[in-house]
């Protein structure tokens, strides 16, 4: 059971998102602000950060950039009662990796708690092997035949979703709430382009696999005998 961190400084709302994530299936642990949630990280050892922006002694702002600093892997998503673009902004630029405004849908939390720790547990993958092809998770490197290339971190992301679960094939909607978010506010083509930058950097005579496309459904990685 993963377990969620959940910091605000309106005890109402701590419990109301606490309810929401518990009926969810997930595990729950609160802070009322963000020096609280510094000193008992350590020994609740939370796998996502859920923060408040506007809170007394540390905002969430000043909570993210600490996360940052010190638990680069810990995904975070900030909870504001502000829609303002400056903001948004500012949170990711800090390192959050999503944001939702109050007030929200409780499904819509889940939806992107669910989504945040999927992408966070491709990356915390330590390699994936396709074909000739090995993608190492800790450097964010991929090796072809002892040569190593570096190619861009949404290829990246994409090649080790398809690269750690050869045969199967996913859907393009799946693929692209896994690896650009799930408010995603590009289209499909996206994703296309990136999958055709792959099947250029990889090609199967050399990486011995191939990306098939599912007609009507999606992708799939294909190693090659």
């Amino acid at each position: 059971m993963s377990k969620i961190m959940v910091v605000d400084d309106d005890p109402h709302l701590r419990e109301l998102v606490r309810a929401q994530l518990t009926g969810g299936g997930f595990g729950v642990c609160t802070a009322a602000d963000g020096r609280e949630a510094l000193q008992k990280i350590g020994e609740e050892n939370p796998d996502l950060v859920i923060a408040d922006v506007m809170m007394p002694r540390m905002d969430g702002f000043e909570l993210c950039r600490c996360l940052r600093q010190y638990y680069e892997n810990l995904p975070v998503l900030m909870l504001t009662a502000k829609s303002g673009i400056a903001d948004k902004v500012r949170g990711f630029e800090l390192g959050a990796d999503d944001y939702l405004t109050k007030p929200f849908a409780g499904d819509e939390l889940l939806m992107r708690v669910r989504a945040l720790l999927r992408r966070y547990k491709i990356e915390a993958s330590q390699s994936a092997q396709a074909g000739a092809v090995t993608i190492d998770g800790a450097s964010r490197s991929v090796t072809v035949d002892n040569e190593r290339m570096d190619i861009p971190r949404k290829e990246f992301d994409l090649l080790f979703k398809l690269a750690g679960f050869p045969g199967r094939t996913f859907s393009r909607a799946q693929l692209i709430e896994d690896i650009w978010g799930y408010d995603f506010e590009g289209n499909e083509r996206t994703l296309d382009v990136h999958i055709g930058r792959l099947r250029e950097r990889f090609p199967p005579e050399r990486s011995r696999f191939k990306i098939t496309t599912v007609r009507g459904l999606g992708y799939r990685l294909e190693v090659l005998p």
